[in-house]
């Protein structure tokens, strides 16, 4: 049986689509030139999503943003807004995970607004968040930057060159040595938390070098709890954001995880549970910052430099020594970051040239090597990375700030995307009479406020969160990082509908009974409805037509077979982890 016949067996016959052919994403590739076979490999095991997914959510933003949101806002703005932003973040993995788990696709939420709500704002997105994930490695090569400050500040530019073409090479090999050292940076982030919340405990209560109890004194000092009032309180958000950024990649890895439909559910269900323990390290971690380091210590962020709260905690604990240890494991963090960012971006880039019928990226970006990497999508990615250059001339604290501020907002975007699209595929799935046990998976305590809840908080968060920008001094350029990537997915939506108006309206949609040999679209069909045959037209897409069967996954046993010698030879170090992670 062919997959074209398999996917209109699909569609005439819903129920036996549990048991039909795989359709993935390789079928948009069919008309494209490719230098080797197949496209991307599902080369990622469950145990390698799960600690992407954990291990995205702790990083830069964590081990050193925190050093700014202590400066801008202060111990009890910080506690506060990172507590909101992580609780956003929770619910937004489960709604991202009920997409991915029915559809794994390469693109990843992207896809998902093409195709529930709008190929323009779809088009428009998935662009954004090309950018946002290049702009992350140039942040991260930047961050590098800051952290071998702690020991030199020789030579930043030659750091940022050197790390730039250790993730450029990592991410040219197979997508399995990527997942490899993801998985165990993830798990070094994760004791590292842990040791730094025992110790800082202990420096809080007098193990310390002045050998007194500090207590909460530094929630009193002048300026504190509140930093810089209401718009020191709501700057806070931008950074919480960037912090948290990465989530999102539960959906990005989709595409190559082996047997998703069995896999993406365990990932979904695992990270369930521990984000509630992530989330819980991030409070207590963000508490005792704010309790141990005073939001006036000298150069906790500034236009030159910005130090790690971790780092300064760990020297207060006795020795610079120890600071030392805890810098390493921050560059290694920052390592960390940086190569997933590269991983999400080049896939998003590969995701966008194998739209089908119109690609949204050139199609040289979809060709790969024999390993399945796309090479010219991770070659585009990495070339954005030169911004990291400028600390030069700007200075890396600044720099930093300004990324920060954009990639943070980005992030925002991405989550506020992932709650349009489901909530216009939660709609459609009980619009067209879809029984909610046929989801592989169903976050069932989110119904039906998850969506509309982050739909709309993200949109009083992208508005005030600038207000220190405009008040009570306008700041030019504090004021484009805040709210530049508005206007820009505005553009490049209007771009895509003028463009499908003038330009290509005519290219013939696949997906009907008159195209056999179809390929895999991820744009919506409204073919036969008088709005299709008008020239000028909204494309928000139609709940009561768009396609609910194609590229649904249908369960195959692999993955636990390949997981379980490992889990039997290391059960020890898996009952550890299980018990911090």
């Amino acid at each position: 049986m062919t997959r074209s016949t398999s996917r209109s067996s699909s569609r005439t016959k819903p129920e036996s689509s549990a048991r039909g052919q795989h359709v993935n994403i390789d079928d948009a590739e069919a008309s494209i030139p490719q230098p080797v076979r197949g496209g991307l490999r599902r080369g990622l095991s469950a145990r390698q999503v799960q600690m992407i997914a954990i291990g995205g959510t702790i990083g830069t933003g964590l081990f050193l943003g925190t050093g700014k949101s202590l400066a801008q806002g202060g111990p009890a703005s910080m506690l506060i807004c990172y507590g909101i932003v992580g609780f956003i973040v929770y619910v937004t993995l489960l709604l991202l995970g009920e997409m991915a788990t029915q559809y794994p696709v390469a693109g990843s939420f992207n896809a998902y607004a093409i195709r529930f709500f709008s190929p323009s704002y779809g088009f428009a997105l998935s662009w954004n968040y090309w950018f946002n994930d290049a702009v992350s490695v140039a942040s991260d090569l930047t961050a590098a930057q800051l952290v071998l400050q702690f020991w030199t500040p020789s030579y930043p530019w030659l750091v940022s060159l050197l790390f730039w073409v250790f993730l450029v090479s990592l991410n040219s090999f197979h997508v399995k040595a990527y997942g490899e050292l993801e998985y165990w940076l993830s798990f070094l982030k994760v004791v590292t938390i842990v040791i730094f919340i025992i110790l800082g405990i202990l420096v809080n209560v007098g193990v310390n070098q002045s050998h007194t109890y500090i207590g909460a004194h530094n929630w009193y000092i002048p300026g504190a709890p509140f930093v810089g009032g209401f718009g020191g309180f709501a700057k806070v958000f931008v950074t919480a954001s960037f912090a948290y950024g990465g989530t999102e990649s539960l959906g990005i890895t989709a595409g190559e995880t082996e047997n998703p439909s069995k896999n993406m559910p365990k990932v979904v269900k695992f990270v369930f549970w521990r984000q509630v323990r992530i989330l819980l390290f991030y409070i207590l971690s963000i508490l005792l910052i704010g309790l141990n380091v005073p939001w006036d210590y000298p150069n906790l962020s500034n236009k030159t430099t910005t130090t790690s709260p971790f780092t300064i905690v760990f020297t207060l604990a006795g020795s610079t020594v120890a600071g030392s240890f805890m810098n390493t494991v921050i560059l290694t963090s920052v390592l960390s970051a940086g190569n997933h960012a590269l991983f999400a971006g080049t896939r998003v880039l590969y995701g966008l040239s194998v739209v089908s019928p119109t690609p949204h990226a050139p199609r040289i970006f979809s060709r790969t090597t024999r390993g399945g990497v796309p090479l010219y999508a991770l070659l585009a990615t990495s070339s954005i990375s030169v911004l990291c250059l400028g600390s030069s001339f700007i200075g890396s604290g600044q720099l930093w700030g300004w990324l920060q501020n954009i990639v943070g907002v980005s992030n925002q975007i991405a989550w506020l995307s992932i709650g349009l699209a489901s909530w216009r595929f939660r709609k459609a799935w009980i619009r067209q009479g879809r029984s909610l046990d046929e989801m592989k998976f169903r976050a069932s305590w989110t119904w039906p406020w998850g969506p509309y809840f982050v739909v709309r908080v993200l949109i009083l968060l992208a508005t005030f969160q600038g207000w220190s920008s405009i008040f009570p001094t306008f700041s030019p350029v504090d004021f484009v990082s805040f709210y530049i990537e508005i206007p820009i997915m505005v553009i490049m939506g209007l771009c895509w509908v003028l463009a499908k108006n003038v330009f290509i309206d005519s290219i013939p949609v696949p997906g009907n009974a008159d195209h056999p040999n179809e390929t895999t679209s991820l744009i919506p069909r409204n073919a036969g409805t008088q709005e299709a045959h008008s020239k000028w037209r909204s494309d928000i897409v139609d709940i009561q037509t768009v396609d609910l069967y194609s590229d649904e996954y249908a369960d195959e046993p692999l993955d636990e077979v390949k997981d379980e010698p490992k889990a039997k030879r290391f059960s020890f170090f898996w009952r550890l982890y299980d018990m911090m992670a």
